[in-house]
């Protein structure tokens, strides 16, 4: 509840420095685009693993409420919701779900733009939490497979990405710091860094090859390092919704919570609808 009421505070304090702004309710873009290696945003599509019978099924959206426009400065308020799915193929076009994640919470971004550099921060209140579902469970055997039994993982955590963009190129930092967090010998603090960088369009503004990499330090029980890297083609506005072909390669901790103390090293390949 106290961390709660210091988002409003920060929000509220906010919105009264752009007392003289244009105000947007509801409007079609984000303030801040989700950044393309980072893998806690929101999106909607699939993606296929390329060694194991595996899919990944995300459903998403993140959406801004209210903008708060001052010259070149914009003030946003928005909400988070997504899912994370782990599903296996089997015969018969069947795709039993192996783990499913939770997120929800509250964002607020602030953005300046001068000429072609854009540069601010998103601050999020959010949480996530992680169950197995029935696709986890052998039938036949009827155990758990691998023997791994559900457990609860869930935290609640307060995260600040600062960013800087210069010519489709951009650069941040991610500090997140998880205020509860079950099991409780999960570290408090992650650190993050990573880039986007889009291309210049192939065919007018409309197909945009972008490349991006997220380097992420948590710990769990001790301090080590995960490494996502995507590749891909966008078909639309690089800044803006369209649809994207991804290519990514994830190493290092699981990205899954019921999964989240296992060292995992695969690529995905698959299909975003671009918020």
């Amino acid at each position: 509840m106290k961390t709660f009421l210091t988002f409003i505070v920060v929000t509220v304090l906010n919105i009264a420095a752009f007392s003289q702004s244009s105000v947007k309710w509801f409007p079609s873009e984000l303030n801040i685009q989700p950044f393309k290696a980072n893998f806690i945003e929101p999106r909607t599509g699939f993606a296929q693993f390329l060694s194991e019978k595996k899919i990944r099924l995300d459903i998403g959206t993140s959406d801004d409420i209210v903008h708060f426009k001052n010259g070149n400065r914009m003030f946003s308020i928005g909400m988070d919701f997504a899912t994370y799915t782990r599903l296996h193929e089997e015969p018969n076009f069947r795709f039993p779900v192996d783990a499913v994640d939770y997120l929800f919470g509250l964002n607020a971004g602030y953005r300046i733009t001068e000429d072609n550099i854009q540069y601010g921060f998103r601050f999020r209140l959010g949480h996530i939490s992680a169950h197995f579902a029935d696709g986890h469970f052998n039938e036949t055997s009827n155990n758990w497979i691998d023997e791994l039994t559900p457990f609860v993982y869930s935290r609640e955590f307060l995260e600040l990405f600062p960013f800087y963009e210069i010519h489709r190129f951009r650069v941040y930092l991610g500090l997140t710091y998880l205020f509860h967090v079950i099991p409780s010998y999960i570290g408090r603090g992650i650190f993050q860094a990573g880039f986007d960088y889009h291309l210049a369009p192939i065919c007018g503004t409309m197909i945009t090859p972008f490349i991006g990499y997220d380097f992420k330090l948590m710990d769990i029980r001790k301090y080590s390092g995960s490494n996502i890297i995507s590749l891909g083609i966008k078909f639309g506005n690089y800044n803006s919704r369209g649809i994207s072909l991804v290519f990514s390669y994830l190493s290092g901790k699981s990205v899954h919570g019921e999964y989240f103390y296992q060292n995992e090293h695969y690529a995905t390949i698959g299909i975003n609808y671009d918020l």
